[in-house]
């Protein structure tokens, strides 16, 4: 846009003025580089070059200097430190180049060579130039200047700029400056190695160490189960439900039968090959589908940052302080968007239910979204459990009741297998799903203890209950011989054991009536004096004092020590006025010796129950 300009072209013809710049106003500033004989040398042997290639260009340019010949690109670096012969053969020229590779993709950069031209120009404008100078590398304006000739369109230039700045490793770009540099661009090799990274080798374990650490506590799960196959998650009654975290590949976006689905459905029906039989105690925890490349891409940005900062410290990449502090802060970076973007992608619960419609069993999901800004990832799921009701933590005895009504009490059944209506309730979808053993425990006990709902029985001998506790306390236990009883039939044998127990009362009692009556009045005298000494003497003869000891099978010690209580202990509760202590004396013997771990369990549950003394001691 100068007319002076138009003068420095005249002058310089046949080499462009920027081609002379560049070289008296950066090279010149190289300790080898002599400013007059150097600019010759340099030139003498492009020009020798451009010559013997029948080059067309109407001038020298920036753009033309050929760096993919040997002689020229040995020139050009002869000036340079160490390092700049790999930068060129890799990016700027030559038939390995990614400026060549540009340009043989694209006919509307290869019919001008714009690629190779504009990296040429960089490179001339920008070897010279070292990592202490305050602005560094040429301006777009002097890019185009060095690269455009008559006729052609400057937007296919600056569109080269734009991909030359997103492929090449070592052209660094900032504030519409660009420069070459040995180093590499540590932006561009991140991307280069994030995309060489493989999802099943590379980012699916890494998302699988990175959720896991999501659950630093299990809280009332008896197990979490990370991209886990379905041989691999138990099938068992377990301390709790276990959560499932399905992989990224399950994405759920609330259609019925989308990838979450298939596969919760997957594991909740089989383990491995064989069918599933506790689905009850299955939990599934999805991505959400539309994170789920994100939470990949954050994955894939923290590996290659990391390789970049290990590369460093194995010493297979050397880099400046400033450029090492920069790979080490954008791993920080990377490794905390990481952390955020799991807690944002898994957020979708899913439970599995059935219902009975037009009956027939219909299994369908339902699903809530979890908080992701939730301090405890655990503890947000689990309240969501308790807020929808899809994992009972406390049971009422009515609710049992109801249940053991509508799909247990019928057809003549007055009894049931205490176990098996538990274990019914890990396997069907449509009972209710309890925490734990521990939670129908405690709705039996409190069930029994009334005579509103249902009966417990520690056994049944023929007709008879044993253990039998119906509005009174009973220790619960989950065996195979424990037996839920229906209210009805319960009442009918309560009132039989009432009707047994005062006949034998009345048969226990003095029969103070049986006095052989006398027709004298002496007689009856006599006898009616005679009845308070004998009921005097009686009572003082009776015993005051009842003291029994009995041994107990360890095995079945619970079921027996119910029968105690029931058979026995229970009499002298209902007495009034008696004073009833029980005392449990527990002696264990083993010639090895107590392991330290088990005494200390040992010594720590009977301080929780309160025995006193309780303590091992060498025979």
């Amino acid at each position: 846009m100068e007319a002076r300009y138009e003068e420095r072209i005249t002058q310089s013809y046949p080499i462009h003025p920027e081609v002379f710049d560049r070289l008296y106003e950066d090279w010149s500033t190289l300790d080898k580089f002599q400013r007059t004989r150097g600019v010759l040398q340099y030139m003498a042997i492009v020009i020798h070059r451009l010559w013997n290639s029948n080059d067309k260009d109407p001038l020298i340019m920036p753009g033309s200097v050929p760096l993919d010949d040997a002689v020229v690109r040995n020139k050009s670096i002869h000036y340079l430190p160490n390092g700049w012969e790999p930068v060129i053969e890799r990016e700027i020229d030559g038939p390995r180049s990614a400026a060549m590779d540009i340009d043989g993709h694209d006919t509307r950069f290869g019919s001008v060579q714009a690629a190779r031209r504009v990296a040429r120009t960089i490179f001339l404008g920008s070897a010279p130039s070292n990592a202490a100078q305050t602005v560094r590398g040429i301006r777009v304006d002097g890019i185009l200047l060095g690269v455009s000739q008559p006729g052609q369109a400057v937007g296919t230039y600056e569109d080269v700029i734009k991909r030359l700045r997103d492929r090449l490793h070592y052209l660094y770009g900032e504030n519409d400056s660009y420069w070459f540099d040995t180093r590499p661009n540590l932006r561009r090799e991140m991307e280069s190695r994030k995309a060489n990274l493989k999802d099943a080798d590379d980012v699916l374990p890494l998302l699988r160490d990175r959720v896991g650490r999501v659950f630093p506590k299990v809280n009332h799960f008896a197990g979490v189960h990370v991209f886990t196959p379905s041989g691999d998650v138990p099938d068992d009654l377990g301390a709790g439900p276990r959560l499932v975290v399905l992989p990224p590949s399950a994405g759920y976006r609330s259609q019925d039968n989308g990838p979450a689905v298939l596969a919760a459905t997957e594991i909740l029906e089989k383990r491995g090959d064989a069918p599933r039989l506790r689905r009850n105690r299955l939990i599934f925890l999805a991505p959400d589908g539309d994170a789920v490349q994100r939470l990949r891409d954050s994955a894939r940005t923290f590996l290659a940052w990391r390789s970049i900062v290990d590369d460093v410290q194995q010493r297979r990449m050397d880099l400046g302080t400033y450029q090492v502090d920069q790979a080490k802060r954008a791993m920080d970076l990377a490794e905390d968007s990481l952390r955020q973007m799991v807690r944002e992608t898994y957020r979708w619960l899913m439970v599995p239910t059935e219902e009975l419609q037009r009956g027939k069993m219909v299994m369908r999901w339902e699903a809530v979204s979890v908080s992701a800004s939730a301090p405890s990832l655990v503890d947000e799921i689990e309240n969501k459990l308790k807020e929808e009701e899809w994992v009972v933590y406390a049971w009422s005895p009515v609710h049992l009741n109801r249940l053991l009504n509508q799909w247990y009490f019928k057809d003549g059944v007055t009894s049931v297998s205490a176990l098996r209506v538990w274990q019914d309730s890990c396997q069907y979808l449509y009972l209710p799903r309890l925490l734990n053993a521990e939670v129908f425990v405690q709705t039996v006990a409190a069930g029994c203890a009334t005579r509103d709902v249902f009966a417990y029985a520690a056994a049944k001998d023929e007709a008879r209950y044993l253990g039998f506790a119906f509005g009174n306390p009973a220790l619960v236990t989950l065996d195979a011989d424990a037996l839920l009883v229906e209210n009805s039939s319960a009442q009918n044998f309560q009132m039989g054991l009432e009707d047994e127990r005062a006949k034998l009362a009345r048969q226990s009692q003095p029969d103070d009536l049986s006095v052989t009556s006398k027709n004298t009045t002496t007689g009856l005298t006599a006898q009616a004096n005679d009845k308070p000494e004998q009921s005097t003497a009686d009572k003082a003869n009776l015993p005051t004092r009842f003291f029994g000891v009995v041994e107990l099978d360890a095995v079945t010690a619970t079921m027996d020590f119910s029968t105690v209580v029931n058979e026995v202990l229970q009499h002298f509760a209902a007495q009034r006025g008696v004073n009833v202590r029980v005392t449990v004396e527990i002696e264990a013997t083993l010639k090895e010796g107590f392991p330290a771990a088990f005494q200390r369990t040992v010594r720590e549950n009977c301080a929780v129950l309160k025995f006193s003394p309780a303590d091992f001691e060498k025979e």
